[in-house]
C-alpha cells in the first residue's frame, strides 16, 4: 500500500483544507526501479470445508456416538443376564451354607447374621441366598430370621419403622437412602473407626460391607 506525500507531512497536512490544496498545486508520482521483482505469492494446500463438509462431519460424529452408546447399553444388559443366570446356576449347585441366628433379636444380632453374606451372594431381583439379593431383599430375609416380617420397595420397609436422630443410631437401624436404596447400619469399625454398612449394591457386586456414603437416614424397626 503506498501513501500520498502529504500524509507524512508535519505542517498541517491533515487539515482537509490545506491537504486539499496541496493536491491541487501538483501532481504527485512514484517510481520504481526496473529490476525490481514481484515477490512471489505462495499458497498451502488447506481448503476451507464447505456447510455440506461440515454437516457430513456433525453427522457421523453423531453416528459414532449412538453406536458406542448402543454397544455400551447391550454389554451392561450383557452382564446383567449373565450375573443373574451364574448366580442362579450357583444357586442350584452350591447355595450358600446359611448359619441360623446365633440368639434372640437385637441389633448386633442382625449385624453379626448379615455378614455371612458378604461376598457371596449376588445383588439381583431376589430375596433368597440361593439366588441373589436386591437391597430391600437383603433386609426382607434378614429380618425375616428373627420374626420381622419386612415388604419389597425401600418405601414400604421405611414406613414400618420409626425415623430416629442419627445420634441414636445402633447397628441393627435400617439405612434409608431417598434415591431409593436401603442397607443395615453396622456402626463403627474397631479398625478403621469408620461408620459401617451391609448391602446388596448393584449389578455385578456381592452383598458388601461398606463405610457409609451419601445421603440417608435411619429408621429402626420394632419401636
Amino acid at each position: 500500500m503506498a501513501l500520498p506525500a502529504f500524509a507524512f507531512s508535519t505542517t498541517g497536512a491533515f487539515d482537509p483544507a490545506s491537504s486539499g490544496r496541496a493536491l491541487a498545486a501538483g501532481q504527485q508520482s512514484l517510481q520504481s526501479d526496473a529490476n525490481a521483482a514481484v515477490a512471489p505469492v505462495g499458497r498451502d494446500e488447506y481448503l476451507a470445508p464447505t456447510e455440506e463438509d461440515l454437516a457430513a462431519a456433525r453427522a457421523k460424529a453423531a453416528a459414532e456416538a449412538a453406536a458406542a452408546a448402543a454397544a455400551a447399553a447391550a454389554q451392561a444388559a450383557a452382564l446383567r443376564v449373565t450375573t443373574v443366570t451364574s448366580a442362579a446356576a450357583s444357586g442350584a449347585s452350591t447355595p450358600v451354607a446359611v448359619n441360623p441366628p446365633s440368639g434372640p433379636y437385637s441389633g448386633q444380632a442382625v449385624v453379626d447374621y448379615a455378614m455371612q453374606f458378604v461376598g457371596k451372594v449376588p445383588y439381583g431381583a431376589g430375596a433368597s441366598p440361593d439366588t441373589s439379593f436386591g437391597c430391600d431383599g437383603l433386609t426382607q430375609y434378614v429380618f425375616g430370621q428373627f420374626g420381622i416380617s419386612l415388604p419389597r420397595t425401600v418405601s414400604r420397609q421405611a414406613a414400618l419403622g420409626t425415623r430416629i436422630a442419627p445420634e441414636d443410631a445402633q447397628p441393627g437401624d435400617l439405612m434409608i437412602y431417598p434415591i431409593g436404596h436401603v442397607g443395615i447400619y453396622a456402626g463403627v469399625d474397631s479398625t478403621t473407626g469408620r461408620q459401617m454398612m451391609i448391602h446388596s449394591p448393584d449389578w455385578g457386586r456381592c452383598v458388601e460391607y461398606d463405610p457409609v456414603w451419601g445421603s440417608y437416614y435411619f429408621v429402626r424397626l420394632g419401636i
